[in-house]
């Protein structure tokens, strides 16, 4: 991993490298490795990270009605409050 990140960073010594440290990390341990066959972000944490652009895609986990349902209440709530505000 360190040689890996070594190298990526290498490219951008001139740019202020040191803050793109968690970046690299990021993309290190969300992308395939040859020897394991998976992430390394699965390995270790035993899920895989969602980024934004995986909340664009139409196969995102189904919501569970417990959470639809207080994410109804909340916006009714926040409707209300609105009107009384008004």
């Amino acid at each position: 991993m360190m040689q890996t990140m070594e190298d990526i960073l290498r490219i951008f010594c001139a740019y202020g490298w040191v803050t793109l440290v968690p970046e690299v990390q990021l993309a290190y341990k969300t992308s395939q490795h040859s020897t394991t066959g998976t992430k390394p972000a699965v390995v270790e944490k035993g899920w895989n990270p969602l980024f934004p652009v995986d909340h664009l895609k139409k196969n995102h986990l189904p919501i569970h009605p417990t959470a639809k349902y207080f994410h109804e209440m909340w916006k009714r709530a926040c409707d209300t409050a609105s009107k009384c505000i008004a």
